[in-house]
């Protein structure tokens, strides 16, 4: 596009900037499952294990989420090493929010799931009204990040809720509850690419289901086998599923296979 004087019309300095989060691959997908998982059995070692307490490691992995969104909002572009130690701290104290308020405060766990899906919905529309599109493609201003990124805290903090609703509350057991939700994975995924469905909407759909499914994969490897667990226990739990966490990263840094291009237009058809 050209101004009348027949130089290049600037761009707004957003649409200049590259796409701040990763492209949805299998590799998104195998990330953020081992991400949800490490948020689960990270907080219980922290919690129990290390004996800080609820109050205490939410400061601590508070603090510590706010460095690393810091790092993330100040990068022009999309690293990996930053984005998915931001992921994986927000699935912390996602967990961790919802754990003291059921916890420390006795809410009930199928109140905290009606209110944080009443808190994501509100963010959805919240971030609809301000940007007309809720496409994690369009993440190229710093309001469409923030708007994301708040997004991705109630869902991590919804999938700890109705997890653990239907783990512990519906006693399904964790097993049950990880087959129950990998087969709702499984039909969003085939309504998506069977039926056409809207690519953004079955997006967030399975954003959330993967919560529930990797915090229930997570107790199931990690609880002693009284609680119906396996006993491996959250330190080789977290251990393992770092390390794999770790080895995809660089993996994927290197590669490249998850870059996305500038963004220079609203894709609304994409998720």
């Amino acid at each position: 596009m050209t101004t009348h004087t027949g130089r290049p019309k600037a761009m707004p300095r957003g649409r200049q900037m590259l796409n701040k989060v990763p492209e949805v691959t299998i590799y998104f997908w195998i990330i953020k499952i081992l991400c949800t998982t490490v948020g689960e059995t990270a907080a219980d070692f922290l919690n129990a294990n290390l004996g800080l307490g609820l109050t205490n490691t939410t400061y601590v992995m508070g603090g510590l989420l706010i460095i690393a969104l810091g790092f993330q909002f100040g990068a022009r572009r999309y690293v990996p090493g930053i984005y998915w130690l931001a992921v994986i701290l927000i699935s912390v104290v996602g967990t961790l929010i919802t754990d003291n308020l059921v916890d420390n405060l006795g809410v009930s766990l199928e109140a905290t799931t009606v209110v944080f899906g009443i808190a994501l919905a509100v963010s959805f529309v919240a971030w609809y009204a301000s940007e007309r599109t809720l496409s994690i493609h369009t993440i190229s201003t710093i309001r469409r990040e923030a708007f994301y990124w708040s997004a991705i805290l109630f869902t991590f903090a919804l999938g700890t809720a109705s997890g653990d609703l239907a783990a512990e509350g519906l006693s399904l057991g964790y097993g049950v509850s990880a087959l129950a939700f990998g087969a709702l994975i499984a039909i969003v995924a085939l309504a998506h690419f069977g039926a056409r469905l809207n690519a953004v909407l079955t997006f967030w759909i399975a954003y959330v289901l993967t919560r529930p499914l990797g915090a229930s994969i997570g107790d199931y490897l990690s609880q002693p086998r009284v609680d119906g667990g396996i006993g491996l226990g959250t330190i080789v739990t977290s251990a393992l599923f770092l390390v794999t966490i770790v080895s995809f990263v660089t993996y994927l840094t290197a590669a490249g296979k998850d870059d996305v291009a500038p963004m220079t237009a609203v894709e609304g058809g994409r998720a």
